[in-house]
């Protein structure tokens, strides 16, 4: 089968193909699908998911259906109405159409890999508009000035989404979700304080030694030998930035969120999350980031965190300030933020030259270096990943994990492990796709978590994304999905496990599969 051209707004879509079949009915006029290479089989579809998909059949197993009797003629397509097709790839024991035989009752789920074409970005050379973003400042406490973004906000009746930033970035990262999701829903992405733009607008520690004034060759804040007041508690931890959070929701929100975290602001997230089960309607994390800070927390161990004299506080020790200087000028180094962004991104087409313009513009920030020290030198949150995501499941909070499979830092088996925890979660496994999946591949991120959310919403009567109105997956399927960036059809693979989903379980499927009952089903 090939797509020759395909188009289509959200949950509209428009694709022409390379075969042909006669169709008649009472409420359609005849028209003609020509077949070339490719035989194809038609099952129901939830339209409102926006996809598209056909299934590939190899050539002498239609036609020994055909001489069985198995193959049902064009007229049984009366029942087809409303129905939209679906694009599969693979071999498969049956061969139905029939809008009113769905194909889960001749194929077994996880089996082989359909194709679902999904919509790309807006496209606002043909017209598509995307979501108008604002960059804002919401000042928390004195001194505190929070930078954020947010689109969407005529969607008055929408459900609100909050997005978390990894480390290193902000709100800038989640500029696709905020454009693309922006259309359905009210969203808002923040900067973390110590990250992004929401660094200190003065310095926490004005006084300066003469030797350090003369050593430094520019005016970085933090280095100085007496803390300002409103800087006197200030350590940039976990604990500080989930509670910036809640005050957030509550102050400009105003109202229960979907929160989305990548990498640390997964972790964050689910935190959060934890601690306020009562301001969040689900969490969706993004190679969340499972472990976060080195020293013990002074609450949960304080006998343990006395032994470390120095716990991110301003002003930074003497013997501190040396060591971070040169690390500091390292990481800074463009050529190393380069590399990260190089290691990070599984596809390395994907453009990232103003991901990386926007954190060499941090880095250069006065406040940068003394921020960084004070968040390597943070404690401990008072709740571990794996204890914020215990509560979670006992508050009953919709948890969804959707992992980049090519991540060299938080690999899958970080992710599989929370599946396991959490069962009952959609699992949604991206490849190709490094750590920042939302990044490197929004058009899949944005599909799945709209359908998610609207999952969600409406009490499981939208079914999962990938999945079809009453599906239930026990363990694994896999699903081709294609989009349009840049006028050109790009694909990748996404996974779904289900909750019955364990490595033996797949290997095991697996082995069934090729060495199983080969014989064809009626």
């Amino acid at each position: 089968m090939d797509i020759l051209s395909y188009s289509g707004a959200p949950c509209s879509h428009v694709v022409n193909l390379r075969l042909e079949l006669i169709v008649k009915s009472s409420d359609l006029h005849q028209s003609k699908l020509t077949f070339r290479k490719h035989k194809f089989r038609c099952t129901k579809l939830n339209s409102r998911c926006g996809s598209f998909r056909l299934y590939n059949i190899d050539q002498s197993l239609l036609k020994q259906h055909s001489h069985q009797g198995h193959f049902r003629s064009s007229s049984t397509l009366g029942g087809f109405r409303n129905v939209d097709l679906k694009v599969s790839s693979g071999s498969y024991d049956g061969y139905v159409i029939d809008g009113k035989e769905d194909a889960r009752d001749i194929s077994k789920p996880g089996e082989s890999e359909t194709k679902v074409v999904i919509p790309g970005m807006p496209d606002e050379s043909n017209g598509e508009s995307s979501a108008a973003v604002s960059s804002c400042f919401w000042e928390w406490k004195p001194k505190f000035n929070v930078h954020y973004e947010k689109s969407g906000c005529e969607n008055v009746t929408s459900p609100p989404v909050l997005f978390l930033p990894g480390f290193g970035v902000g709100s800038f990262h989640y500029e696709k979700q905020l454009k693309d999701l922006g259309r359905d829903f009210r969203v808002w992405a923040i900067d973390f304080l110590g990250q992004g733009m929401s660094l200190p607008s003065e310095n926490p520690t004005p006084g300066s030694s003469e030797r350090d004034t003369l050593e430094r060759k520019d005016s970085a804040w933090g280095f100085g030998d007496e803390t300002e007041p409103w800087a006197s508690e200030l350590v940039y931890s976990i604990d500080l930035w989930q509670d910036q959070v809640r005050y957030f929701i509550e102050e400009v929100i105003g109202e229960p969120v979907y929160i989305v975290g990548n990498s640390l602001g997964g972790y964050v997230a689910l935190y959060f999350a934890a601690s306020n089960p009562h301001l969040v309607k689900g969490v969706t994390l993004l190679n969340a980031t499972p472990f976060w800070g080195f020293l013990p927390n002074p609450i949960t161990s304080p006998r343990l965190a006395k032994i470390f004299p120095w716990s991110g506080t301003f002003p930074l020790p003497s013997r501190v300030r040396k060591l971070i200087e040169f690390v500091w000028q390292k990481i800074s180094d463009p050529r190393s933020i380069a590399e990260i962004l190089r290691q990070v991104y599984a596809d390395h087409t994907t453009k990232v030259d103003k991901v990386f313009s926007r954190i060499l513009e941090t880095t250069q920030h006065p406040a940068a270096a003394a921020s960084f020290a004070s968040i390597m030198f943070a404690p401990r949150g008072q709740l571990s990943f794996g204890d914020a995501l215990s509560r979670c499941k006992m508050n009953n909070v919709p948890i969804c994990l959707m992992y980049g499979k090519e991540d060299p830092w938080v690999t899958p088996v970080w992710g599989l492990q929370v599946k396991r925890q959490v069962p009952e979660a959609p699992y949604y496994e991206i490849s190709p796709a490094g750590h920042c999946p939302h990044d490197e591949v929004p058009e899949v991120v944005n599909y799945l978590l709209r359908g998610w959310i609207k999952n969600l919403e409406t009490q499981g009567s939208i079914a999962l994304p990938l999945l079809d109105d009453g599906e239930s997956i026990d363990y694994s399927i896999a699903r081709e999905l294609e989009f349009v960036r840049d006028g050109s059809r790009k694909s990748l693979s996404v996974r779904f496990f289900g909750s019955k989903f364990s490595l033996w379980n797949s290997i095991s499927s697996y082995i069934k599969s090729q060495f199983g009952n080969t014989d064809l089903k009626s």
